[in-house]
């Protein structure tokens, strides 16, 4: 049942152009669950030895074909071998029902990645990071916390996908009243789809986009509904998560250990992202083990030193995908921040 033959498009189908300076192809890897990963792997072209390597992933719902796929070549033209995958139940990688997200599951498929790469003869296992974009920001964190094997984190423009889920955007629905009501929704969500024998589309980013739509929204719809960032494979871009596909991350919260991450981790949010609040709080927690938004308090960070949180000025949440108009993206900051800490 969790298995899906996929046929991996071989031609050039992303949302940037191919790198001249870098060489590309198509992989697959198992996670421990058994679901086949499609990715995208790039390599320095005339790159010799044993190198540093990236595993990149998110935005949440989107595809490799994206800015995931942006970050793994650029970061692969500076030399690194770098690898942009599509997750379990999305894109090209297997598993139903399609749009479908588990906090268990997407965290592990980091770590398969990291697998991936520590198997490769051009890798240095011993110099694995990763980058999580928007809410694979917040799984990036959480398969730091677990794996230390990964060695540098780089997370931008960070969702905390259980707490957006569990207490609504900021905040706003953190009672036991609202939850209860989204869990009953879900739950007749679940019975509808019990009895159909299908699950129903939930809806990607708003389309037509309403006049008076929020700025972040309009800032969502510039990226995926248009031909900066639109890609027929992602869910952001089409329809969305089915109706009760990330209802696993309403119920738990899951960056409780991040606060004892020894590895480095570069936390990057915009200042004028709508999104900020998850970056800042998760660096607070990270470091003090206590932050608004958690309701744990727990011992602060025994390796505070290589912790950073860089607030790129009059960035928003989507100029971080791909640059924006001011190419906002930090490139020489990621190179440094993984040379450093992946010696």
């Amino acid at each position: 049942m969790n298995e899906q033959a996929n046929t991996l498009t071989q031609e050039w189908d992303k949302t940037f152009p191919l790198s001249e300076q870098v060489s590309h192809q198509k992989v697959t890897f198992k996670n421990q669950y058994g679901f086949t990963l499609a990715a995208d792997l790039y390599i320095p072209k005339n790159a010799t030895g044993k190198l540093k390597a990236i595993a990149v992933c998110g935005p949440f719902g989107a595809v490799k074909e994206q800015c995931s796929g942006l970050y793994a070549m650029t970061m692969a033209e500076r030399g690194f071998v770098t690898l942009a995958f599509d997750p379990s139940f999305t894109g090209e990688s297997s598993g139903e029902p399609r749009r479908t997200a588990s906090p268990d599951i997407n965290t592990e498929d980091f770590m398969a990645a990291v697998d991936y790469l520590s198997l490769r003869d051009d890798v240095d296992a011993e110099k694995i990071g990763i980058i999580g974009i928007c809410g694979w920001g917040g799984i990036a964190l959480n398969a730091a916390a677990i794996d230390p094997r990964i060695k540098a984190t780089a997370v931008m423009t960070m969702y905390d996908m259980s707490r957006v889920n569990g207490n609504g955007y900021f905040d706003a629905d953190d009672n036991e009243e609202a939850r209860l009501a989204a869990r009953q929704a879900l739950a007749a969500e679940r019975t509808k789809a019990a009895q159909s024998g299908h699950t129903t589309p939930g809806g990607g980013v708003v389309d037509p986009l309403p006049e008076d739509a929020p700025q972040f929204v309009k800032d969502y719809y510039d990226y995926y509904k248009t031909p900066r960032g639109y890609h027929p494979r992602s869910g952001n871009s089409n329809d969305g998560w089915h109706t009760f596909g990330c209802q696993a991350y309403a119920n738990t919260r899951f960056l409780y250990y991040i606060n004892e991450i020894r590895n480095a981790v570069l936390i990057v949010h915009g200042e004028k992202a709508h999104s900020r609040y998850f970056g800042e709080a998760a660096y607070r927690y990270m470091l003090d083990g206590k932050a608004e938004g958690y309701d744990a308090v727990r011992k602060p960070n025994p390796v505070p030193g290589n912790k950073e949180l860089l607030i790129v000025p009059d960035a928003t949440h989507c100029d971080l995908y791909d640059g924006g108009k001011n190419n906002y993206i930090p490139w020489d900051k990621l190179d440094s921040f993984f040379n450093t800490n992946m010696k």
